[in-house]
């Protein structure tokens, strides 16, 4: 799918230096950065599901190790 970007200067100079420290185009730095933070949202949510599960399964004990 096409789609235009807009940037303002500096968020295409802080695009230019991200492209360029990867060695990539612009428009490669685009698609990672897009596929990192999905990837990153998705695992925090993850992260944070196992965790709520793991408190509540392990309600009593983590009681008990507190006192």
């Amino acid at each position: 799918m096409a789609m235009t970007l807009r940037l303002d200067e500096e968020q295409e100079r802080a695009l230019t230096l991200l492209a360029e420290s990867h060695g990539v185009s612009k428009h490669e730095a685009i698609v990672r950065a897009i596929t990192e933070a999905a990837a990153r949202s998705v695992r925090g949510d993850r992260v944070r599901a196992l965790s709520q599960d793991g408190r509540e399964r392990y309600a009593s004990l983590l009681d008990r190790l507190a006192q």
